[in-house]
């Protein structure tokens, strides 16, 4: 359920993870603890678009840039090295086209200036250095991260508690 707070013009979603969790345990696959929520939004839910990158994060850039991300979350896998993947501008690119929110598997920087931007950004923590060098990165492919399978075109639910994808919409 959506609230629309006439004062700031903000959407409230009235979801919770836990809720859920009870409701449809058969349904949903919850992903594993120490993903923290760096972006503005205290909760987010939408369609899953999946990105695979090798550190560098030019595929990200394009879709955040170029993608009506309307009723979109977007999931991100990156090899596991110290590098952000996301920061202050891919914020302001994710805003701009109306993503719900991002789930990296990986880091993000500029987390002072992202805090007021009103899209969910869950990642395992924080690095100040991106990574330079172009690399090749894969959009719209299945990702398995921290016990869970992500298809395009399922979808993530996400606040305090936990992160959640099922296969259809719970609301």
């Amino acid at each position: 359920m959506l609230r629309l707070n006439l004062a700031n013009r903000r959407i409230f979603m009235t979801f919770f993870t836990a809720d859920f969790c009870d409701e449809y345990s058969d349904q949903v696959q919850v992903l594993a603890a120490g993903y923290n929520n760096y972006g503005g939004a205290h909760k987010c839910e939408g369609e899953i678009v999946t990105v695979a990158l090798d550190k560098y994060n030019g595929e990200l850039i394009k879709l955040l840039r170029d993608t009506d991300g309307t009723g979109k979350v977007v999931v991100v896998d990156v090899q596991q090295e110290y590098y952000a993947v996301v920061g202050e501008k891919l914020m302001e690119f994710a805003q701009q086209n109306h993503f719900a929110g991002i789930v990296i598997n990986g880091y993000v920087r500029d987390t002072e200036q992202i805090t007021d931007v009103p899209v969910g950004l869950y990642a395992i923590g924080t690095c100040p250095r991106k990574y330079i060098p172009t690399t090749v990165g894969q959009t719209q492919i299945p990702l398995t991260f921290g016990g869970v399978s992500f298809q395009p075109g399922d979808y993530l639910y996400a606040d305090k508690d936990g992160i959640i994808v099922t296969a259809q919409p719970l609301v």
